[in-house]
């Protein structure tokens, strides 16, 4: 999961329907994204980090490090 999406939206008090219209996608296709049942490409990932003024870096990498060092304890 993109937990920090997740928290990051929240925080932003952005329902996942105000994401996907920002985005031009469908709620399902958003929600999706959130859960990482579906690819996240670059192109959607800057898309989504310019709504909150971050680089896709500093929303997505963290994670993806985060997990990777779970896995290996």
């Amino acid at each position: 999961m993109y937990s920090k999406l997740r928290k990051i939206r929240n925080n932003n008090q952005y329902t996942v329907q105000q994401m996907a219209d920002m985005l031009g996608i469908s709620k399902s296709f958003y929600s999706q994204l959130e859960t990482r049942n579906r690819r996240l490409f670059y192109d959607m990932a800057v898309k989504i980090a310019t709504i909150f003024n971050m680089r896709p870096d500093e929303i997505f990498y963290d994670d993806h490090i985060n997990n990777k060092k779970e896995k290996t304890n």
